[in-house]
């Protein structure tokens, strides 16, 4: 195939039907509008899920992509584009395109947008209160896409920075994809709680939807916490998703703004 031809750069640019038949290229399933370089994005991403390469991998070249799928070096790299876009690569210039990972200082903390009032960069000191696994309610098991009553891990746990305890969470995880789970194990790891769930678990969490609300601390909030019975908080609910949109965790926080602030980046 001639990646090169005018004919093969109209294919790549609508998604025509001759495009799609190439052998070895494209999936049969995938709608004959879709723009080409979203059906080569489908498919890393299929790759990245299917566990193909892992966070912090290098993924192959641009040109070695191009070969595999057929199709043009431009359309691979509006691919990876995207997916450069949304978070789930990172391009490193003279070294090639890795797989995302939390792992990586600069978004080990991507989905906590708690920052201190005075600039200073946040360091949290964990302390897991409790890890154990249990029945779903009707309630979790709606919100994490299971059966009534599947099993699920709950965590709850205590972020503090600078000593201060200022965050106190309870955290809801499939009971499957966790399995084996347990207190020792997080808290003897340092690191943060999304890369130790990439590294143990295989599950790598790649965007969050949230709520936000304010509220008086409960009385076990509070001795959490060190504040007063009532003292106002901010409540967070997140939903964090893994590969396809398949949820993987329930979150919600207490936050204490006595001295940070609940930053939301609008694009």
């Amino acid at each position: 195939m001639n990646t090169n031809s005018p004919a093969n750069t109209a294919n790549e640019t609508h998604g025509t039907a001759e495009a799609m038949t190439t052998p070895g290229s494209l999936p049969s399933a995938t709608p004959a509008f879709s723009p080409l370089y979203q059906q080569i994005k489908t498919l890393i991403l299929k790759s990245l899920q299917g566990g193909e390469w892992k966070p912090g991998d290098v993924i192959p070249s641009e040109q070695d992509l191009a070969v595999r799928f057929k199709v043009s070096q431009g359309t691979v790299r509006k691919a990876i584009d995207e997916l450069a876009a949304d978070n789930l690569v990172v391009r490193r210039q003279g070294k090639g395109t890795f797989v995302a990972t939390h792992a990586e200082r600069h978004i080990q903390y991507r989905f906590l947008r708690l920052q201190a009032d005075n600039g200073e960069e946040m360091r949290a000191e964990r302390k897991i209160v409790e890890c154990r696994r249990l029945r779903a309610s009707a309630e979790i098991s709606r919100l994490l896409g299971l059966r009534s009553a599947d099993p699920v891990v709950f965590v709850r746990r205590v972020l503090a920075f600078q000593g201060t305890p200022t965050i106190l969470e309870d955290v809801w995880l499939p009971g499957t994809p966790f399995k084996g789970l347990s207190l020792e194990a997080l808290s003897s790891d340092q690191g943060p709680m999304y890369a130790f769930f990439e590294s143990e678990f295989g599950v790598r969490m790649v965007r969050a939807n949230e709520k936000i609300k304010a509220e008086g601390a409960s009385a076990e909030a509070a001795t959490l916490l060190g504040v007063p019975p009532g003292h106002p908080l901010l409540s967070v609910e997140r939903i964090a998703y893994t590969y396809n949109d398949v949820p993987m965790e329930l979150r919600r926080g207490i936050y204490r703004t006595d001295s940070h602030h609940y930053k939301n980046e609008l694009s």
